[in-house]
């Protein structure tokens, strides 16, 4: 597994500075000087200029990014530009209410998504096959500013049994956190719980088909431990892969869902600095997201090389 890792981290490095470059170079292709935002409509060009002076917007894109560079190594993010404040402290304070959105997210793509996949693959009953291909189907159709509103309509106004936006605090009233989390992580959770749903009813449709369950059938061995015991764990590796795949759309889709359920997370914070043009932040929270990316994808690989061992020697 040490040799695997060593493969594995020059790779997911290399990514890292790539996107590096990527994030610094599009937000500069950006139209809109955050000089201009910052100076008014009134501005003289000497005020501007003054201003891309003390921002350091006046050096060359190479000596502004091995800056930018230098001050993450030394682990100062820097100031806002436009928003006001440290970097690292806004990060901070929606860190916490995205990872939490995440988590409940990820907690639904495993409920309906294992479930989903089980019963497809498994039931003989064409009803129940049909339904979950329905749903799969619908999940993966309806984008997630139709299913938000859809599940506000429902819960919220028309049963009020939930709140239709905010958020709340575990430590402080679970109980009241947990109605705030419930449709937000729903919402986000629907199209990768149908993605992971139809992959695993296919993978374990073919897994089911081997010799070996054949064999494991006609010998009398019961159909629920052929397939809690060997099918699944078969089936199992490149699920892994896609759930590690999914966790980075999880990430990348709450941006919107924030936005539809007031959810104070990143995905707001993200989208006042681009409209702002706040480079430090931006820039900043898109690295942070790509590294939680690269790291995810590393870990789903690991643990797929050790339920797979071909793999790490492939």
């Amino acid at each position: 597994m040490r040799s695997y890792l060593v493969k594995r981290v020059p790779s997911a490095l290399a990514v890292l500075v790539l996107a590096s470059v990527a994030v610094f170079l599009l937000l500069r292709l950006i139209p809109g000087d955050p000089a201009d935002s910052l100076a008014g409509a009134d501005a003289s060009p000497a005020s501007v200029e003054a201003i891309r002076h003390r921002l350091g917007l006046d050096a060359s894109p190479f000596t502004q990014y091995f800056h930018w560079l230098g001050d993450l190594f030394s682990g100062h993010l820097g100031a806002s530009y436009v928003i006001g404040g440290d970097v690292a402290d806004l990060i901070g304070a929606g860190l916490g209410a995205t990872v939490q959105l995440t988590l409940g997210a990820l907690a639904w793509v495993l409920v309906l998504g294992l479930t989903g996949g089980v019963l497809g693959a498994t039931s003989r009953r064409r009803p129940v096959q049909a339904l979950v291909r329905v749903l799969t189907t619908a999940a993966l159709s309806v984008p997630p500013f139709v299913s938000g509103v859809v599940l506000v309509l429902v819960f919220a106004v028309l049963l009020g049994l939930l709140p239709s936006g905010g958020a709340g605090s575990f430590l402080d009233a679970p109980d009241l956190a947990a109605q705030y989390l419930l449709l937000p992580s729903l919402c986000l959770a629907l199209p990768s719980a149908a993605v992971l749903a139809r992959y695993l009813k296919d993978s374990l449709e073919r897994t089911l088909d081997e010799d070996y369950v054949r064999t494991a059938t006609a010998l009398g061995v019961p159909r629920r431990r052929i397939l809690w015991r060997h099918a699944l764990p078969n089936a199992a590796p490149p699920v892994v892969t896609l759930l590690g795949m999914q966790i980075g759309h999880l990430l990348g889709g709450a941006v919107l869902v924030e936005a539809i359920f007031s959810w104070p997370g990143l995905g707001r914070l993200a989208q006042e600095a681009v409209l702002r043009r706040d480079y430090p932040v931006i820039q900043d929270l898109l690295l942070l997201l790509v590294v939680v990316f690269v790291v995810v994808q590393l870990l789903t690989d690991v643990v797929y090389a050790w339920l797979d061992p071909r793999i790490r020697f492939e």
